[in-house]
């Protein structure tokens, strides 16, 4: 694990690169381009200040943005992953590239929007007036996230090398995620409801997407919190999700040249 590190930082240039063309691949051939990662954040927040006041959800407009933005972040993520291996063919053949630079610079490349986009959701919760937490709760989130991401890339992006299938799994499986997690509904629903069985909380708890945005919102709007015992549950299956993610990546990687 040190000798990784080591090797990832003396390449710490050529990560900065990747993760500068990422984001220039992104908004290529865009009139406003990089200020969509501003603009987009913006129209998400009226568009479902629309939609709730039209549809009456129960659900509290901070609440419900904050959930959709920390979720994007995985979904771009998982999605921008599935080509990090294959759409690098000419990188990955050459012997001395490392190969893990490549899912690193498309998580940082999204980890680059994200920060933008909290800083969006930001001055729209200043202005909201909402209440917030403890702040320093949104460190321990950003980081758990960001090696969830890491670890679900790099399964999927080493998946999608020897398994072309990959894609039409991951679109389910994230359509199951989605509602597994508490973005469109707090929290509170499962862990307040007397009527759930006893065993319910820990396998909810159980996904690390739960514990991290219940963290978001618990440091962004004071939301109330589980308990540590559930949210640990949670940041450690993401850092667990984290370490298998390498290990596979690691153990699989020499074969991608054979299959490219």
């Amino acid at each position: 694990m040190s000798s990784l590190a080591k090797a990832i930082a003396e390449r710490r240039e050529l990560l900065g690169i990747l993760v500068a063309r990422n984001l220039k691949i992104r908004y290529k051939n865009s009139v406003l381009g990089f200020f969509w990662s501003l603009l987009g954040p913006l129209f998400l927040i009226l568009v479902y200040a629309v939609f709730l006041r039209v549809m009456r959800f129960s659900i509290d407009l901070p609440v419900l943005v904050t959930g959709i933005l920390v979720w994007q972040y995985l979904a771009m993520c998982l999605g921008d992953s599935l080509g990090a291996i294959l759409g690098n063919a000419n990188l990955v053949t050459k012997a001395a590239f490392p190969r893990i630079i490549l899912p690193l610079s498309m998580v940082g490349a999204n980890l680059v929007n994200f920060l933008l986009a909290f800083s969006v959701l930001s001055v729209y919760l200043v202005a909201v007036s909402a209440s917030p937490g403890f702040l320093g709760w949104i460190v321990v989130a950003l980081l758990s996230q960001t090696a969830l991401c890491l670890g679900v890339a790099f399964i999927i992006s080493a998946a999608n090398v020897f398994f072309r299938d990959t894609e039409h799994i991951l679109n389910v499986v994230m359509l199951a995620w989605f509602f597994l997690t508490p973005i469109i509904y707090p929290s509170e629903l499962i862990m307040g409801d007397p009527r759930m069985p006893t065993w319910v909380p820990p396998v909810f708890f159980i996904n690390p997407m739960t514990g991290i945005v219940t963290l978001y919102r618990m440091a962004l709007l004071s939301a109330p919190g589980p308990g540590w015992s559930f949210l640990s549950l949670s940041l450690c299956s993401a850092w667990i999700v984290f370490l298998v993610g390498l290990l596979v990546f690691q153990r699989v990687q020499t074969a991608f040249g054979d299959e490219l």
